[in-house]
């Protein structure tokens, strides 16, 4: 089946008009900006939204500015726009190295950032990112905004905190003196879902790594993140010892399945190496900075 199910098409307005929307619709409406990830899977019936609110016009959730000791981006800003971001590439330079192995640059141009986080696919990339860097989500609803943190924000596969009537509406990155970040990845071919990867980031002070993030993609059924990895890096100073440390967690901590993209053992392997790799070059990013 590659035909989607009838449904209702409504295009936004006003960011309010589009909640009003989802509260008076309900389970039933879906919020589409990008569609890479919706359409497909409509096409495939495995969803059956009976509403579609298009949020495309509300060009007022496209940014990307510094705020309030924040980085802050609105929820329709564009893959393409993040990986051009000149503010990004300085403050976090993971987000450029996870974009520009990110699918193809038709996607790129349509996708979001909102719609990758919402889809809650733990094979993608900006989940874990995001989840490295610490970040925090506003959700909008008809009774207020919340703002939730990352690790709370994937509740499970494909689900998410945005509960019926809300929507996200932007991403906040704290900002703090020597960081550095980096993300790797392994892949079958060029924009593909990876096989695993890796997200870091390290704030060093003094010589200490002061607080560390560490997500992983492709490896679990959600992000996973390295609380025990952290923690290990937390106040002690950045070396080849402890990189190799937060590695084996990696590989002890993630749960991957066996599939076409490979068995468990590799994808195993994989976690390690990569968390590695990210983190050394996070440090190496951060010690440059300083």
């Amino acid at each position: 089946m590659q035909t989607p199910a009838a449904f209702e098409y409504e295009r936004a307005r006003s960011v309010d008009g589009a909640i009003a929307s989802l509260g008076k619709l309900g389970a039933d409406a879906r919020i589409i900006a990008g569609g890479h990830s919706l359409l497909p899977m409509m096409k495939l019936r495995l969803a059956n939204p009976s509403h579609l609110i298009d949020i495309n016009d509300l060009t007022e959730l496209a940014y990307i500015r510094e705020q309030e000791g924040e980085i802050r981006i609105g929820a329709l800003t564009r893959h393409a726009d993040l990986l051009n971001s000149e503010l990004l590439a300085e403050r976090f330079p993971l987000f450029a190295d996870a974009e520009s192995v990110i699918a193809d640059p038709v996607v790129r141009n349509r996708g979001t950032i909102g719609g990758s986080l919402c889809q809650a696919d733990a094979a993608e990339d900006l989940s874990a990112v995001c989840s490295a860097a610490k970040a925090k989500v506003v959700i909008r609803g008809g009774g207020g905004e919340r703002v939730v943190g990352m690790e709370d924000f994937h509740v499970g596969p494909y689900m998410t905190a945005v509960g019926d009537g809300e929507m996200l509406t932007e991403v906040r990155l704290p900002l703090r003196i020597g960081a550095g970040s980096a993300h790797e990845k392994v892949e079958r071919r060029a924009g593909d879902w990876a096989i695993a990867a890796a997200s870091a980031v390290v704030w060093i002070e003094g010589g200490v790594i002061a607080d560390a993030g560490i997500a992983l993609s492709a490896v679990g059924l959600t992000t996973v993140h390295l609380s025990r990895a952290e923690e290990l890096l937390r106040g002690g100073a950045p070396s080849d010892d402890a990189f190799v440390r937060a590695g084996e967690i990696a590989s002890a901590d993630c749960s991957p399945g066996a599939d076409g993209r490979g068995p468990i053992d590799y994808k195993r392997h994989l976690a390690g190496v990569l968390t590695e790799r990210a983190l050394r070059r996070a440090t190496a990013r951060a010690l440059q900075e300083a």
